[in-house]
């Protein structure tokens, strides 16, 4: 009852309705309460769940792609079931430790595509940071990269798979940057370049890991020159110097400093070594 106000049939007393006045909006909830406890945990989480990798990706350089969750387990002072909390399965400890070595080679590439002067010199830094990271350990690397089931992982194929794909999403990602940067290119055009070089510079270098022994084989250096020249030479060299006249089918332009290796430049002048990347 408001104002002692009754009805006056009834002598019950009326119901108040309470309206808001017209053009009022209604005052912001308040902001949910972050529980302190519950960001310390996640904190906590996240920096165990980092040292884990970290000690895990030792595991593997020392003891080889093949190394068991027991062994990883004990190489990081912990049991297989603490390290089940932090990684659902052995795959899912591929992709952490893939994504690990990702950043890695991202600020790798952030720095080489920041001081390249030409899209040329940026495609061989990035020739560089990839066959470093896999010459850096040739074990850390096949642990990301081969399929769960030769790592000795149960699961359907996409799952075993998800470790690779992942770590080459990932790093086709970090080397589309530049180029959509420094070229005339659209975002696709550098997305589907750089699916294809990735996959030409992974190629070159698992064949290099299997073979670095072999006389004939050049060293790392020397292998960055020529899959660095062959890509320039190729599609990478055609969308840099313009994707238009390449669509068109005009002819090759005038020579420059940034021209494929060993290719006859116009007119007869002379093209420019390696020294030039």
């Amino acid at each position: 009852m408001i104002n002692g106000d009754t009805n006056g049939r009834t002598g019950r007393p009326r119901t108040a309705v309470l309206h808001r006045a017209p053009g009022r909006t209604p005052a912001p909830a308040p902001a949910p309460v972050v529980d302190g406890r519950s960001t310390r945990w996640d904190d906590h989480r996240a920096i165990r769940r980092a040292e884990l990798v970290h000690a895990a990706r030792k595991a593997v350089h020392k003891g080889g792609p093949g190394v068991s969750m027991d062994e990883i387990a004990a190489a990081s002072g912990t049991s297989k079931s603490i390290i089940y909390r932090y990684f659902e399965d052995k795959t899912g400890l591929q992709i952490a430790i893939g994504a690990s070595v990702v950043g890695q080679m991202h600020d790798a590439l952030t720095q080489a595509a920041e001081s390249a002067e030409t899209p040329r010199r940026a495609l061989r830094a990035m020739v560089g940071v990839y066959l470093e990271m896999i010459a850096s350990s040739p074990n850390v690397y096949y642990f990301v990269t081969r399929t769960g089931a030769i790592a000795g992982t149960d699961g359907t194929a996409r799952t075993a798979s998800a470790p690779l794909a992942a770590f080459l999403d990932s790093v086709t990602e970090l080397v589309a940057q530049p180029f959509t940067r420094a070229a005339d290119v659209t975002p696709a055009d550098a997305a589907a370049w750089a699916a294809g070089a990735v996959g030409f510079v992974r190629g070159a270098g698992e064949w290099w890991l299997g073979h670095h022994d072999d006389p004939d084989t050049p060293d790392r250096d020397e292998l960055t020159e020529r899959v660095a020249a062959w890509l320039w030479g190729g599609p990478v060299g055609v969308m840099a110097r313009g994707r238009g006249a390449a669509a068109v089918g005009d002819a090759a332009p005038a020579a420059r400093d940034d021209a494929p290796d060993g290719a006859a430049a116009p007119d007869g002048a002379a093209a420019p070594s390696t020294d030039d990347l």
